[in-house]
């Protein structure tokens, strides 16, 4: 089997609590085909870099990557690099107020947002579109996840990350997400009801109480002990089993691993 194209983020849902990825490729920015990657998992696979890389807002060729697959000029101008992706208390279109683009912000963060615990490494707090939901915790590669507030625009939900993060991490460490190292406390609705207390005014009306965690398991036939990070650039033939796919890193039988979004806009061959 053999495919080829320009990378993306590998796209995941769950099916009975497993995560499923699907790994979509472009002709520089026309979709052309698709990869079951968990078919992959078990199996000695190919990938090769032939030095091209198109910026998947533009098209054009380039030499680097900025964010997620773009150009320095796309990264600096485009939506898709919009400052409140990052640091989501940012938005103002609520307020009719764009940062970059009216259209893509009001498609995108006009919308129902939630804030949510998730265990990676640990507990940690973060913000993502209501439509995001399971695919966000699976990219972070978390094992558990729980809403706690749920909010009609992308602010709203970014002050309240805000007003944890004094109390809650919001990073993920991903050499402990990988080789499965945890710490602390793994109880979500434990922590949402000890961090309550910091919500008040507007935001606390916005919070939930009820939601469920939900359960996550992955691809992974053995997880690395002592892991090294591996990218094309500097690698640009791998070849090896694929021991399993979290968040979105391919796990390799050598303990290392290839983070498959890192490397948006490469185009590659893929060979299995």
């Amino acid at each position: 089997m053999e495919w080829e194209g320009n990378l993306r983020k590998m796209t995941t849902t769950l099916e009975q609590g497993m995560a499923q990825y699907e790994l979509k490729l472009y002709d520089i920015l026309e979709y052309s085909e698709s990869v079951d990657m968990n078919a992959l998992v078990g199996k000695e696979i190919r990938i090769s870099f032939d030095g091209d890389i198109h910026c998947r807002y533009t098209g054009e060729r380039i030499k680097k990557t900025y964010g997620e697959g773009l150009s320095y000029k796309a990264f600096r101008d485009s939506p898709l690099a919009t400052e409140s992706i990052i640091r989501p208390e940012l938005s103002r279109i609520h307020e009719g107020i764009a940062l970059r683009d009216e259209a893509w912000e009001r498609a995108n963060h006009l919308t129902p947002h939630i804030t949510y615990l998730s265990y990676t490494s640990g507990i940690k707090v973060g913000v993502t579109r209501q439509a995001n939901v399971p695919s966000r915790w699976v990219d972070q590669g978390a094992t558990k996840a729980l809403v706690i507030a749920e909010t009609p625009y992308r602010q709203a939900a970014g002050l309240i990350e805000v007003a944890l993060k004094s109390h809650l991490n919001d990073k993920t460490n991903w050499r402990h997400m990988l080789t499965g190292m945890t710490t602390g406390d793994s109880d979500l609705e434990a922590k949402r009801d000890a961090v309550k207390q910091y919500i008040d005014g507007e935001l606390r009306s916005f919070w939930s109480d009820n939601s469920e965690e939900l359960l996550i398991e992955y691809p992974v036939l053995r997880y690395p002990v002592k892991l090294t990070s591996i990218k094309l650039d500097k690698f640009p033939v791998i070849e090896k089993k694929l021991n399993g796919i979290k968040g979105q890193y391919l796990i390799f039988s050598d303990d290392t691993v290839m983070n498959v979004r890192s490397h948006s806009a490469y185009r590659v061959k893929i060979e299995a």
